[in-house]
């Protein structure tokens, strides 16, 4: 991605070293920080949007990406925000989990910043990219999955997956198989895929947007998503950075 405050190779050793964490460690934590039916604290009660806000310039990266691979940057109809029941939850319970695991982790060529899908080394816009392709696949709509640009706490530049859902902007991440809320991860989002044109890209704003309270079904999913994945949790598997 092309991020003004690192290197290339900084930002690719970065998604390199968080994957290896994942497709290395041993066994994860215990779950923490969930109320007494198994659902995270505040998880879909309210559901808050990311604040999408005026048109920006795409990643370069991404341009390239869909010169070479026009077919992943086409608009696939469908609802812009899914119904999260039982079957979606598995769905992006199951494909987070087995690309994290599928794609070895893998610098970009030194001075470049390739943007590729289903491969099998990469760095973390292939995760996202091949995590979007795969779930389009089993028939999520392109304006629900929509990938962004961030800085983790410590500054470094990331890319991961947004679902947009009933239940809230879900973050897919390589880092962790946990299913999160973009709003309990520690990402500063910069900007994210146009839900009206996967070649377009929106800033997103600093202050969230509350919406409505999510529906009684949408409350539920968690506890789903934590039945198919028992690491799911708030917390990221690899702590500090």
């Amino acid at each position: 991605m092309s991020l003004p405050v690192m290197s290339k190779k900084i930002r690719s050793n970065f998604c390199v070293l968080v994957s290896a964490v994942i497709a290395f460690s041993s066994a994860p934590e215990v779950a923490r920080a969930f109320g007494p039916s198994g659902v995270p604290k505040g998880f879909g009660s309210d559901v808050v949007r990311m604040l999408e806000q005026e048109g920006t310039l795409a990643p370069f990266a991404s341009v390239v990406f869909c010169m070479k691979a026009p077919e992943q940057c086409r608009k696939v109809g469908g609802p812009s925000i899914m119904d999260l029941d039982a079957e979606r939850g598995a769905q992006l319970s199951r494909v987070n989990s087995t690309v994290n695991r599928s794609i070895r982790p893998v610098n970009d060529r030194s001075g470049t910043d390739d943007w590729e899908v289903d491969v099998k080394s990469g760095d973390c816009e292939d995760f996202a990219l091949t995590k979007r392709k795969q779930l389009i696949e089993l028939g999520w709509s392109s304006s629900s999955l929509r990938i962004a640009v961030a800085l983790t706490s410590s500054g470094e530049g990331h890319a991961v997956l947004i679902a947009k859902t009933s239940a809230g902007d879900l973050v897919l991440d390589n880092r962790t198989s946990a299913i999160m809320d973009w709003r309990k991860t520690d990402l500063r989002f910069l900007k994210v895929q146009s839900r009206d044109n996967p070649k377009q890209w929106q800033n997103v704003g600093q202050k969230a947007k509350l919406v409505a309270s999510a529906p009684k079904k949408a409350r539920t999913v968690t506890a789903t998503l934590r039945r198919v994945d028992p690491v799911l949790r708030q917390a990221s598997d690899i702590g500090n950075y």
